[in-house]
């Protein structure tokens, strides 16, 4: 959301800053809804820091992580607009195979489609405990 000033949260104090921001920001949405009783989704890279924060923030949200080969998510990163470098894209994928953020659920979604992902989600979705 930050157009003039963005820094990326590899980018020092400023990126690992608005990212902070950013997720307190998004866990604030979320709360405003799941108070009104709206079921809500969000998306995000998650990281092992950011994970502590949404944990903070949202301690009853079932975190789902997708993840793909890194062969596979090249391929489908060519198929996109390119926001990362090569150099970025190595680094944050190398970074997420070390250190996977601790999850709910971990689904391996290298070979499936779009609609594949999504009934795999429901169905973690289901199995949920509502708290």
């Amino acid at each position: 959301m930050v157009v003039s000033g963005h820094a990326a949260p590899w980018d020092g104090e400023d990126g690992r800053r608005q990212q902070r921001l950013g997720v307190e920001n998004a866990c604030s949405l979320a709360r405003n809804f799941v108070a009104q009783d709206i079921e809500t989704v969000m998306s995000d890279v998650i990281t092992q820091d950011t994970m502590l924060l949404y944990r903070q923030w949202l301690p009853n949200a079932v975190v789902i992580r997708l993840h793909v080969t890194r062969d596979e998510a090249r391929r489908r990163a060519m198929s996109r607009t390119q926001y990362l470098t090569g150099e970025e894209f190595e680094t944050l994928h190398l970074e997420d195979a070390r250190h996977p953020p601790p999850a709910d659920h971990h689904l391996d979604v290298s070979i499936h489609d779009l609609n594949e992902q999504v009934a795999a989600i429901a169905a973690l979705w289901k199995q949920a405990p509502r708290r």
